[in-house]
């Protein structure tokens, strides 16, 4: 790990005159790892508190609802309520309310997917069927079944559209990594033609549905993440302040391999309380 003092210097967090008011921040690699948090993250979260930031833990991973995620968080030793918990298959459900646009027509979905993603649907209005569905969404399940493939195969060759709620080829598991959302979604693109509408990081669209849920504006927003090829390069182009953390996946050396830049890197959100 970098020593704070060898960090490459960073902007301030400030952007055109604006005080940084909301945070999105990933959760992974971030305010936990390996169900520990990291150092800092609690006295971070407190310091968004005691100083009336709102803020959004956002996840790609779409296999559990708030609720389980804020119980996760818990017994790592963050307390985060659910409403501050922002996932894939929340951002997924409200891409596809917005585009239905609360007609009664066009909310049917084929779903492959655990509560997280079923939860988020159903309480979006959408009818969760295998019968003539508007939309085909491909989410993260430990348990991909081969006749759900096939029938999300055959129904989107019959017209269905198709949404994943985020691109990550593999998982963790006990035993190492496993497939995951993005991996399914290229059998399936590969048997039907069609490619995948993906709405989780690195699209920057979740990062504006985040915003939307904590009435944010990117000029005072800033999002601080892990990885340079999801969490930083999507905060980018959704005009954030970002701030990469080099707690979880990307480290220092990492960085000189692509063509853009955070507007800071620190050793981990422990550094980040005192700017706050």
């Amino acid at each position: 790990m970098e020593n704070a003092t060898e960090a490459p210097k960073s902007s301030p967090l400030y952007r055109n005159g604006h005080e940084i008011e909301c945070w999105l921040t990933d959760m992974d690699g971030v305010l936990v790892h390996e169900n520990q948090a990291v150092p800092g993250a609690a006295e971070l979260i407190q310091r968004w508190v005691d100083t009336s930031k709102r803020f959004l833990v956002l996840t790609n991973n779409s296999i559990f609802t708030p609720r389980d995620l804020a119980a996760r968080l818990s017994s790592s030793g963050l307390e985060i309520p659910e409403e501050n918990i922002w996932t894939s298959a929340l951002a997924t459900a409200q891409f596809l309310k917005d585009q239905v646009g609360g007609s009664d027509s066009g909310n049917r979905a084929y779903t492959i997917g655990e509560a997280g993603l079923t939860t988020a649907l159903h309480e979006a209005g959408f009818i969760l069927t295998d019968q003539n569905p508007d939309f085909v969404v491909l989410g993260e399940t430990r348990t991909y079944s081969f006749e759900a493939i096939t029938m999300a195969i055959r129904l989107i060759l019959a017209g269905a559209r198709f949404i994943a709620t985020n691109p990550d080829a593999t998982g963790p598991s006990k035993d190492g990594p496993m497939p995951a959302t993005g991996a399914i979604a290229a059998l399936i693109s590969k048997a039907t033609g069609r490619e995948p509408y993906i709405v989780g990081k690195p699209n920057p669209m979740m990062f504006r549905s985040a915003m939307n849920q904590i009435d944010a504006h990117s000029e005072t927003t800033a999002m601080i993440g892990d990885r340079m090829d999801t969490d930083i390069i999507a905060g980018m182009e959704a005009g954030l302040h970002t701030v990469l953390v080099l707690s979880g996946i990307t480290q220092h050396e990492d960085i000189a391999a692509f063509p853009f830049r955070p507007n800071q890197v620190l050793n981990s959100v422990a550094d980040l309380k005192n700017q706050i």
